[in-house]
């Protein structure tokens, strides 16, 4: 009998797999696309850009609001150690806006007029898009920071920079859990930003959660006195806020629009910020 075909041995091909150094150049590279996307700071600028980057670097917006987060509190510091504890919230809060070109309070603002003017779907996307401001939107947009002066303004200025820190990572965290929780829900054609329009996945939205542990190590070895003037109810108080602020836009959103839009993300960023300051504020007699 002739000996069965012997098939030749197909060579295995290499495949290259990025080094620890090159996978910490692409995340740098992801975070300074956040950092330009999201506020006024100048970055270096970018070759070969791939707007492909801009959605990755989704999962590095809490790390930006880290970073507006300590400059606010610093601005905040100087402010109430040259005036009073209400203008360095006034002045903390005008520079967080400048910081970032008012990006998330223009969110809020179009989302407040959509989703207080419009009675279709159609509508309210039409009302977003639109720059005028209305009503909804100037009520909305002067009530929250209304509430972020006098809430930051009521703390005990080291309570109020830790606030500040947590507040500004926290909610940039919880603003980009709905990419993963939603669908987009706008017109692709007409977003802001269209690779923003595809989804984060859960594992890269629980992989940010460690930019807001960084925050809490950070606020721990800095500010000390903060902490300690912060009760274990207040942070649950606070925690527990800005997760009912964040499931009440995802339950609006997925009601009023079948999903998120970049407006409704931006005034996810405000109302859960503004929750977290609640809580944190809160008297202590009450928690």
């Amino acid at each position: 009998m002739s000996s069965p075909l012997k098939l030749p041995k197909q060579s295995k091909q290499s495949v290259s797999r990025p080094t620890i150094i090159q996978l910490i150049k692409y995340e740098w590279r992801l975070l300074l696309v956040a950092v330009q996307f999201l506020t006024r700071l100048p970055v270096p600028s970018f070759t070969n850009y791939d707007p492909q980057w801009l959605h990755q670097s989704s999962r590095h917006f809490p790390a930006v609001g880290l970073l507006v987060g300590l400059l606010c509190a610093g601005v905040f510091w100087l402010g109430s150690v040259l005036f009073t504890p209400l203008i360095a919230a006034v002045i903390s809060t005008a520079f967080g806006i400048r910081l970032t070109g008012a990006f998330h309070e223009d969110g809020l603002a179009d989302s407040c007029d959509g989703l207080g003017g419009g009675l279709t779907r159609e509508l309210t996307l039409t009302i977003m898009k639109d720059s005028r401001l209305g009503t909804y939107g100037v009520l909305g947009l002067v009530s929250v920071l209304l509430l972020k002066i006098t809430l930051l303004a009521s703390m005990p200025p080291s309570v109020a920079i830790v606030a500040l820190i947590i507040g500004h990572t926290a909610s940039r965290l919880l603003c980009i859990s709905l990419l993963a929780l939603l669908p987009y829900g706008g017109e692709l054609e007409h977003a802001k930003a269209k690779p923003m329009a595809q989804q984060l996945t859960l594992l890269q939205g629980v992989l940010s959660s460690g930019w807001l542990l960084l925050a809490g190590i950070l606020v721990m070895a800095i500010f000390p006195s903060g902490i300690q003037q912060i009760g274990l109810n207040q942070w649950l108080l606070a925690l527990l806020l800005a997760l009912i602020a964040t499931d009440h836009m995802r339950r609006l959103l997925r009601r009023r629009l079948d999903g998120y839009t970049g407006d409704g993300l931006g005034a996810t960023q405000q109302l859960s910020e503004v929750a977290t300051y609640m809580g944190i504020a809160v008297s202590v007699p009450f928690v």
